[in-house]
């Protein structure tokens, strides 16, 4: 039996969570046109319309019937898919003015505290600042050629790992990414392969990935359901936001107050914290610093591993592709001696399998959604204020219309030949639009450059051989923000 208190809890809800809903009924019958899309039923919209699983290929499918710009509601959320470059860039870069800001999650953001955090930041000055401090370390081609040394000694040492223990791969791949973005971020070293401060990352970004694709929770959709007690029956999404909001704290403080400590006793390591802490930087700055620290590994870690795993299940599905690219490196490189960053342009081949990489099998499939901050009108169409905004990536970068054979690995579509221009570099796609644009995306590039080049200059790789047995390769994604 549920106490008094509990029912008049749950009567306030209901009536709450009507009225929110009554309102967004009628803020969404506002006139249009609105771009086509699956017809909805009254106050639900088309909530179930909306796939829970591999949103990208969903939406894809949607652009065969509704055409490249697709509209929906949510309980009177709009939400509007683009499957096409065009669209994405018109809206997303051009009018990046309107479309810059984040969706208001209350799950993961104002409760978690992800919206502290640049990747969720509502677009304004706390935003700016973030991107600005990020811009000036890892934002251009020259910034990384100081973090080459790192990013060579830890490829190397992920090589000897495969080499001991194979099996253990996404350990290993987890690991190497993991060094490598602390080291730049904190000048923290890893010594052990279970690193307590790379679970308490992990465990964040977990959350985070989990968490962040648009409705993920019916707070998401109303905000008022923030105030729900987190005792209740059926608000176990808030005791999990809480826990959630422990980790996120813990990414964001405990690696930022090794960082202080270290330089208090002079032991600091140069790192994008230490360097954006001498002086006397005041209590903003210094949150400011920490608060973007947290995303570095955050946004960059998933992402890397995605790919690598993608380009291991690449060369053991292609093996020719895995040949001609050993051939490059053997031919320009010889035996002496490891690929490094500088020997980029001299291996046309082996970087095409790295753009192939991001459009075969993109890290961030749909990316994360944009926000419209007022009316807009585009094509004819109206566009509400509040309108979440999400740029198909995976439909863009597998578009008939832009790659041929796009289900195929084919590495030769980058590669200028016989007077053919190579088709569209995906990295106009997979790094994002706008003012939103992955800051990193020179960083994450050189790193999978990198790490791609060694592994073929120094392995072969093939299918896995138990018993006698040939085990074809599964390919299975995950569902969150990066799979």
């Amino acid at each position: 039996m549920f106490s008094p208190n509990t029912l008049y809890a749950f009567d306030a809800i209901v009536a709450i969570l009507g009225l929110a809903l009554l309102s967004r009924f009628i803020a969404a019958r506002r006139k249009g046109p609105f771009p086509p899309g699956p017809k909805g039923w009254p106050f639900m919209g088309n909530a179930l319309d909306m796939p829970t699983s591999h949103h990208w290929k969903i939406f894809s499918q949607w652009s065969e019937r509704w055409g490249d710009i697709v509209y929906v509601t949510v309980f009177g959320q709009p939400m509007v898919i683009l499957n096409s470059l065009d669209h994405a860039t018109e809206l997303l870069e051009r009018r990046s003015a309107l479309y810059s800001d984040r969706p208001q999650m209350t799950s993961i953001g104002k409760i978690a505290g992800w919206d502290q955090i640049v990747v969720l930041t509502p677009y304004g000055a706390q935003f700016r600042e973030h991107r600005r401090l990020l811009s000036r370390y890892i934002g251009s081609h020259s910034a990384i050629t100081k973090f080459a040394p790192v990013l060579e000694h830890e490829v190397t040492k992920l090589i000897m790992r495969i080499i001991r223990q194979p099996k253990a791969l996404d350990q290993q791949l987890r690991r190497m990414a993991a060094a490598v973005i602390l080291n730049v971020t904190y000048g923290y070293e890893m010594t052990e392969d279970e690193d307590p401060l790379v679970e308490i990352v992990d465990t964040a970004v977990t959350h985070f990935s989990e968490l962040s694709t648009p409705g993920a929770r019916l707070a998401d959709m109303f905000p008022v359901l923030e105030h729900v007690p987190a005792w209740l029956p059926g608000a176990g999404w808030k005791r999990r936001a809480f826990a959630a909001a422990r980790d996120t704290s813990a990414m964001v403080e405990v690696p930022y107050a090794m960082v202080r400590e270290r330089m208090a006793s002079g032991t600091a390591i140069p790192s994008f914290v230490s360097s954006n802490l001498e002086g006397d930087p005041s209590s903003e700055q210094q949150y400011m610093v920490k608060t973007t620290a947290s995303v570095m590994y955050a946004g960059g870690a998933d992402t890397t591993v995605s790919t690598l795993h993608s380009f291991f299940l690449a060369m053991t599905c292609y093996p020719e592709v895995q040949k001609k690219a050993q051939m490059e490196i053997d031919n320009i490189i010889g035996n002496d001696r490891l690929p490094t960053l500088g020997d980029r342009e001299s291996l046309p081949y082996v970087n095409a399998v790295c753009s192939e990489l991001h459009r075969w099998n993109p890290a961030a499939p749909l990316g994360v959604t944009h926000r419209l901050v007022q009316d807009d009108t585009y094509l004819n169409f109206v566009l509400p204020k509040g309108t979440l905004v999400t740029a198909n990536a995976w439909h863009i970068l597998h578009d008939p219309a832009n790659y041929k054979d796009p289900f195929v690995f084919n590495p030769d579509r980058f590669v200028k030949s016989h007077g053919e221009e190579p088709e569209m570099d995906p990295r106009k796609v997979m790094f994002g639009f706008g003012r939103r644009i992955c800051a990193g995306k020179h960083f994450a590039d050189a790193s999978v450059f990198l790490t791609c080049a060694t592994i073929l200059a120094t392995l072969d790789i093939s299918k896995a051989v138990e018993n006698g047995v040939v085990n074809e390769p599964i390919i299975n994604y995950g569902n969150g923000t990066v799979r």
